[in-house]
């Protein structure tokens, strides 16, 4: 894809959307294009994730001290929701184990429930969710349960964490008024995304493009690799000529199958920092940051709730309309941020351990795209 315009002397510019813009590369001849030529239906974000954890108690308190809002409590189920109006951000249900489930996407409209229905040999069910609506279940090539819903009844939307007045420079849009951001915790206003491990990445890739309609906004590579193609994706929703979040949902290759991280959005800068100071005071562990993401251009600060669980405050996410084609970029570790402290080992998920030992060899020995070259490519990333 290429734009022309016109420079200071009349003179036509050619300029491909990978200068000046996401990224410096584009796809070479014959690589993935990022995008299906006829998918099954077009989801319009991701609705909901779906978690199972023993101790709801536990897991609300966490999820009042990062942010949510309670949109409905039961013995069995805790609905936590953000700020701004529609379905709610995450449901966790009373289980044995803490285990992540599944994301659920939204539907843009009723009938593409059915039409995925039938494309799929699945039924379109009721939905077990605050307000009611619709639903069909799928399974990933990954294994994960896959939701998709038409929500009936919206939760109206809360008040918001107002963002800062800033001045800059000889801008002054504030005088006679001190900044004194309360510690508090960050408001959150919406989920933005969710991070996904697995061992079938180009299948699983191919899969949420051909069904669910979702396009990439950038591949990474492995040094040295990149002929055999992509080793992680950020992939968005089309939603034609508006813009959209560089990444609803982002996979990657790895030994494990599972999730990573999710992330939800807050007003600003100084809503994830004075939100970070608070969760630290109440001793929860931070993953990562402050920093600033390149793929996405995100502010970002990773947490771990009480089980284990990465999430991300985020602020000033970018967007992309649909006729943004793809970037290309090798993987690696230093690759991930472009200011902020260096990457942990615990974001990485890079610390050994007998689980960790055992989830490589079983990977290793498995029907799935994981080999010792990729392998070997991984840890390289990690380390550069």
């Amino acid at each position: 894809m290429s734009e022309t315009r016109v420079n200071a002397v009349g003179v036509a510019d050619v300029r491909t959307a990978h200068q000046d813009l996401h990224s410096e590369q584009g796809a070479l001849r014959g690589e993935h294009p990022g995008r299906a030529r006829n998918p099954v239906i077009k989801v319009a974000d991701l609705a909901w994730l779906e978690f199972e954890k023993p101790d709801l108690d536990r897991a609300e308190v966490f999820a009042r001290d990062f942010g949510f809002g309670v949109a409905a409590r039961t013995d069995r189920e805790l609905w936590l929701r953000g700020t701004f109006a529609g379905s709610p951000c995450m449901v966790i249900r009373k289980g044995r184990a803490s285990s992540f489930i599944g994301p659920a996407f939204r539907a843009a409209e009723r009938a593409d429930l059915d039409r995925l229905a039938r494309a799929t040999d699945s039924d379109v069910g009721d939905a077990d969710i605050p307000g009611g609506g619709r639903v069909v279940d799928l399974l990933d090539p990954s294994g994960f349960p896959v939701r998709v819903v038409h929500c009936g009844e919206q939760l109206p939307g809360l008040p918001e964490q107002q963002p800062l007045l800033l001045n800059f420079g000889t801008d002054h849009r504030r005088t006679n008024v001190t900044q004194r951001p309360p510690r508090e915790p960050s408001r959150i206003q919406r989920l933005g995304h969710v991070v996904l491990e697995t061992r079938v990445f180009a299948r699983a890739l191919d899969w949420y493009l051909d069904t669910l309609g979702m396009i990439v906004s950038d591949f990474l590579f492995l040094d040295g690799q990149r002929d055999r193609g992509p080793t992680m994706a950020f992939i968005r929703c089309d939603l034609g000529t508006v813009p959209a979040d560089h990444h609803t949902l982002a996979m990657h290759l790895g030994p494990g199958n599972g999730y990573v991280h999710s992330a939800y959005q807050v007003t600003d800068l100084d809503a994830i920092a004075a939100g970070g100071e608070y969760l630290g005071e109440r001793g929860y562990k931070r993953s990562w940051g402050i920093g600033r993401h390149i793929q996405g251009s995100q502010l970002f600060d990773y947490w771990r709730d009480p089980d284990h669980f990465m999430l991300e405050h985020f602020a000033d996410g970018d967007l992309f309309s649909c006729d943004l084609e793809p970037g290309w970029a090798p993987m690696s570790a230093s690759g991930l941020a472009q200011w902020g402290p260096p990457v942990t080992r615990d974001f990485l998920g890079a610390s050994p351990s007998p689980a960790k030992l055992r989830e490589v060899m079983t990977a290793l020995r498995g029907d799935n795209e994981l080999d010792p070259a990729r392998l070997l490519g991984l840890m390289k990333a990690m380390s550069s």
